[in-house]
């Protein structure tokens, strides 16, 4: 099955939940293929902010999602972080772009330092080293000096550090105005069309 092109998105432990979910939703229905990792502390995360236990294996836990979003078969493939086999493992087949949403500190500073530990290491490492696209999503405050240097170390080797940080301009009256204000700027990024958000100076 075709589809418009494949993304790597991972989950991590920084709060933010409803950030990596409502951006799964959004390229599940651009018709992008998910190659999705979730580490053990995202699942504790998503457990106590949504209310949300995943399966813990990677088959069972993409047949959730697919089933949540009403997703193509093989739209969401989800992969275990030992999983040195996928696709996500390697130069020759990773897809060139990359989002971590939400970023944890940990995950963060792993790949600053060019850890590579697990599979979601390992797949932003083939990502910068293929000189590709990784958006990483922090949610965390106030930032510690380390924190800053990794991100700006990060900066320099050419990730995009978006912290998730939503705006007011647009006036939002729910939650969800919010999360879509930080996931439309991830998207517009990716250069995939949204009407989530309008961009400055444009009218709904």
């Amino acid at each position: 099955m075709r589809f418009n092109n494949t993304i790597t998105l991972a989950f991590t432990g920084a709060s933010g939940a409803p950030y990596g979910l409502r951006l799964l939703e959004t390229l599940v229905a651009a018709d992008y293929q998910v190659f999705l990792l979730i580490s053990s502390a995202a699942k504790v995360v998503f457990a106590t902010e949504q209310d949300l236990k995943l399966p813990a294996q990677p088959q069972a836990c993409a047949e959730f999602f697919i089933e949540r979003y009403n997703a193509k078969p093989d739209q969401i493939k989800v992969f275990g972080r030992d999983e040195w086999f996928s696709p996500v493992a390697s130069g020759s087949a990773a897809p060139k772009k990359m989002v971590i949403c939400p970023c944890s500190t940990g995950t963060l500073s792993a790949i600053a330092t060019g850890k590579s530990d697990n599979l979601i290491e390992r797949g932003a490492d083939v990502v910068l080293k293929e000189r590709g696209q990784l958006i990483l999503v922090p949610r965390e405050m106030p930032l510690s000096t380390i924190h800053l240097e990794n991100m700006l170390k990060l900066s320099q080797v050419g990730a995009t550090v978006m912290p998730a940080a939503p705006g007011f301009y647009h006036q939002p009256q729910r939650i969800e105005d919010l999360v879509d204000f930080v996931v439309a700027r991830i998207l517009d990024h990716l250069e995939i069309d949204q009407k989530l958000m309008p961009r400055w100076g444009y009218q709904k």
